[in-house]
């Protein structure tokens, strides 16, 4: 009955519900994935990708289930979705054309064109952050404009490593969002 409280809570935008949520389920979905793909990397960004996803569709969560079990059926999905893209990559050829040294390399160095359109987009893009909550922009700050890993990120704001990875994987997809409907 708790978690159907937390869930509520949540589904109403309230922070603290989402992170009692991820800190409750967190290792029980990262767990389940390490055993399938035995891999922490590809199972913690499986988890965080399920946790996303999971979050975005609360709404549609039916409370007649288990929690943990809508979660590890979003996670299975995920996984799948993750293996196929695996299979799809392109296979590349390398000839030994490839290997020889280019003389004529062309010059990439910026125009004042470029630099301008450049100047503009990061302009546009900072005001569009400016229309998220506040601890959004601060992992978006913290991650891109001061270029902080994910550790040192949580290290700052106190948090999980795993809340700092969803709050930012969460901050970029509502960036995503108002950047479409501009």
């Amino acid at each position: 009955m708790e978690i159907n409280k937390t869930i509520q809570k949540a589904i109403n935008g309230d922070q603290v519900a989402f992170t009692s949520l991820l800190d409750m389920y967190w290792n029980e979905v990262y767990g389940f994935m390490l055993k399938r793909t035995e891999n922490e990397t590809d199972a913690e960004d499986i988890t965080i990708e399920t946790f996303s996803k999971a979050f975005d569709k609360l709404n549609s969560y039916n409370p007649e289930f288990q929690f943990n079990t809508w979660l590890i059926a979003i996670a299975k999905n995920v996984h799948i979705d993750a293996l196929r893209k695996k299979k799809i990559t392109p296979f590349v050829e390398i000839s030994d054309e490839e290997n020889h040294p280019m003389y004529n390399v062309a010059d990439t160095t910026p125009t004042v064109e470029d630099k301008l359109i450049t100047e503009q987009n990061l302009s546009r893009l900072l005001s569009y952050i400016k229309e998220l909550k506040p601890h959004y922009q601060e992992v978006i700050q913290l991650r891109y404009f001061q270029e902080l890993s994910y550790q040192e990120i949580s290290e700052q704001l106190n948090e999980p490593l795993s809340n700092v990875k969803v709050k930012l994987l969460r901050a970029k997809k509502l960036l995503a969002e108002i950047i479409q409907q501009r």
